[in-house]
């Protein structure tokens, strides 16, 4: 298959610039894999589709206030976005400005805090704080990294509403923003019912939001993502699976953590970098349904989704959602997925 595969046509209108006022109040998506049939439904009614002795996954990375904006000592102006923290005062970060700023040159925030740009990794600079912490100085002067679709400022509102109640480590850039559905009001439901949760971490890069750039995909080269699946959490998955549950990934986070760690054959525990491409063809190990948002056209996740439901399917499913008016990406309607 080809890049162009997964093109869909979408109305800028529909792709949600705020979050509604309740997290659990948009629409989903229901779609069967293996028949391509189609409910519309509402995300708080998710209980009617699981069942006890499903396990639940998140994800538990928590976003940072990785845009920053300075000024170079020539003046011209600077836009940060930190992709990782790679110790307490060096970064890996995309830089936006007039020219590129050379190795050695500085980056001056607000007040006397400098950065110093160290090198160069492919398309991310080595950022050094000299004066602080790098924690520090975001959380001083870091604004929320809104995704590149969200065409306005952060707010006050996106600091609680950009992360998911159970954000616990901090490192991502981008939430997982199949979780931002969830209260605590809708989990303690859930676990009532039966239905148990776990956590495991992937810290979300900017990567996320690149569309491919090649037309075979199989020249694509993925962005890597840290991760960490947890010996508890191999534990759960395996008494889930015993006890008749299904494994139901919330977010394609989770699906590409979760199929990492089981790329040996079964799942173990990980720690460490992820460079998996889940596209068409790819066979599931773990995951035995999906919760996630709507992807970006030509994007490595609409591949992921149409490599668990089925291509026909899942482009079938977006023109609908399209004519219905979902709402789409970050802060847009969820979908349930199970496999083709």
């Amino acid at each position: 298959m080809t890049r162009r595969d997964f093109h869909y046509a979408l109305p800028p209108e529909l792709i949600a610039q705020r979050p509604l006022p309740e997290r659990g109040a948009s629409r989903m998506l229901a779609l069967d894999g293996q028949t391509g049939a189609i409910r519309d439904m509402r995300f708080r009614d998710i209980g009617s589709l699981l069942r006890p002795g499903d396990l639940l996954v998140f994800n538990n990375t928590r976003v940072i206030p990785a845009r920053l904006f300075g000024h170079k000592d020539t003046g011209g102006r600077v836009e940060l976005l930190i992709e990782r923290l790679t110790g307490k005062r060096e970064a890996l970060a995309h830089v936006r400005a007039s020219k590129s700023p050379r190795i050695g040159s500085r980056i001056r925030l607000q007040g006397t805090e400098v950065l110093e740009v160290r090198g160069r990794q492919g398309n991310l600079y080595v950022l050094a704080a000299l004066d602080h912490e790098l924690t520090t100085l975001l959380a001083r002067h870091g604004h929320v990294p809104l995704p590149p679709y969200i065409e306005r400022a952060d707010d006050a509102t996106d600091a609680e509403r950009y992360q998911t109640v159970f954000a616990r480590h901090a490192g991502a850039v981008a939430a997982p923003t199949a979780g931002l559905h969830f209260d605590t009001a809708l989990l303690d439901q859930l676990k009532t019912r039966g239905i148990a949760c776990a956590e495991l971490t992937l810290h979300v890069g900017a990567g996320t939001f690149q569309p491919v750039r090649v037309e075979h995909l199989d020249a694509h080269q993925m962005h890597a993502e840290w991760l960490e699946v947890s010996t508890e959490l191999v534990t759960a998955v395996a008494a889930a699976k015993a006890r008749g549950g299904r494994v139901i990934a919330v977010g394609t986070t989770s699906v590409r953590s979760l199929e990492t760690a089981a790329a040996g054959g079964e799942l173990k525990a990980f720690r460490g970098d992820s460079r998996l491409f889940i596209r068409p063809g790819y066979r599931f190990r773990v995951v035995d349904a999906m919760l996630t948002n709507f992807h970006l056209p030509e994007s490595t996740l609409l591949m992921l989704v149409s490599a668990f439901a089925g291509y026909d399917h899942i482009m079938t499913a977006y023109r609908h959602a399209v004519a219905e008016r979902y709402r789409f990406f970050s802060y847009g309607d969820a979908m349930f997925l199970t496999p083709q």
